[in-house]
């Protein structure tokens, strides 16, 4: 399935939307391909995330590899800044 990062596309909080964007220009610029899950559109889908991820408060974005939780924001910013981004997508 690949990398699927769920977010929202409704968001009041500058953060999350901060966040949201960072994590898009990095997969586009190093040409990795994934998916987006919009949890605007359903609830279900908010609960889906939260279920996967294991955390039934988890905010977007939060990141997977097909079902396989690679984490959120704060564990995508430290593997962009170890270098390590495709070990923590799975990719390898």
């Amino acid at each position: 399935m690949g990398v699927v990062v769920y977010y929202t596309s409704v968001s009041g909080s500058t953060e999350i939307r901060k966040h949201q964007n960072s994590i898009l220009q990095h997969l586009d610029s190093k040409n990795i391909q994934y998916k987006l899950v919009d949890i605007s559109t359903s609830s279900d889908l908010r609960e889906e995330m939260r279920e996967k991820a294991g955390n039934p408060k988890a905010l977007p974005p939060q990141i997977f590899n097909g079902d396989l939780y690679c984490g959120d924001y704060s564990k995508f910013f430290d593997a962009v800044e170890l270098e390590n981004v495709e070990d923590f997508l799975k990719l390898k």
